[in-house]
């Protein structure tokens, strides 16, 4: 071909990604951090279909548009505020930190676009992986994995799992037709106008009413209807969310809009 490949993008938060290797890492370390600066102005966190059950407790649960959406938490209705993490990157409160979150910065990725065999992969800008005095070595002196790398292989490994059940799950709400462009009105006290949020997907809970019986059946034995169900109740939190932001001094303008 002519023209040069295109470079991919890169994931939510990730600065760029290098193959773990006892080669090129042998003296590296994982360590814990007390803030994560680059989560300060996410307000849309990916969200797998194993945490709705505990996310809908804390986050409203939202779809991204477009052809293939994914399940969003949202820490915050408008972009660039996170109404659970100050400025600095610190959790405010005692909140579920979904999945996507905790992996960070590590993730499991294809070499090359044809590979078959996903591989470990990290963020060299990350302040939690690199040659430190401190932290958990991920080379032994041989050069064998310590527990510490077996243990984000796992983590990674039962990530990917969730995202393909995840990735089921969206398949059979776009196959029954279930998810419809969502909008939610806000209406604050001494405002004429309410706060519109749009950008994002939802289910159609008309429709929902529609599906036949042997579907619903289905769906409750198989655990999707009680998924279906926390993204709906999980929804009431989106006023919730306004109301946080507005007491940290974060409220948006009339007509704002949401980015899912």
């Amino acid at each position: 071909m002519a023209s040069a490949p295109k470079q991919p993008q890169l994931p939510l938060f990730f600065n760029d990604l290098m193959p773990l290797n006892s080669k090129d890492h042998k003296n590296f370390r994982t360590r814990s951090v007390d803030s994560a600066p680059w989560l300060s102005k996410a307000h849309a966190i990916p969200l797998t279909v194993d945490e709705f059950v505990q996310s809908q407790r804390h986050f409203p649960i939202v779809f991204s548009s477009g052809e293939n959406p994914l399940p969003l938490a949202l820490m915050g209705l408008n972009e660039g505020v996170n109404t659970f993490v100050d400025d600095a990157g610190k959790v405010t409160e005692a909140v579920y930190i979904p999945a996507y979150i905790r992996r960070y910065p590590f993730m499991l990725a294809k070499l090359q676009q044809d590979a078959t065999d996903l591989s470990l992969m990290f963020d060299p800008t990350s302040d939690a992986v690199g040659e430190f005095e401190e932290g958990e070595r991920l080379f032994d002196d041989e050069g064998n994995t310590t527990d510490a790398t077996k243990r984000v292989l796992e983590f990674c490994q039962h990530f990917e799992q969730a995202a393909q059940r995840t990735q089921a799950f969206l398949t059979e709400l776009k196959d029954n037709n279930l998810l419809m462009d969502g909008e939610v009105a806000i209406q604050r006290e001494g405002e004429e106008q309410p706060f519109i949020y749009r950008g994002f997907k939802m289910v159609d809970q008309e429709k929902l009413r529609e599906l036949s019986d042997e579907k619903i059946i289905e769906w409750h034995k198989n655990g999707i209807l009680m998924l279906v169900h926390a993204h709906i109740y999980s929804l009431e939190l989106m006023r919730t969310i306004f109301a946080r932001q507005a007491q940290q001094g974060k409220a948006p303008q009339p007509n704002a809009q949401a980015s899912a």
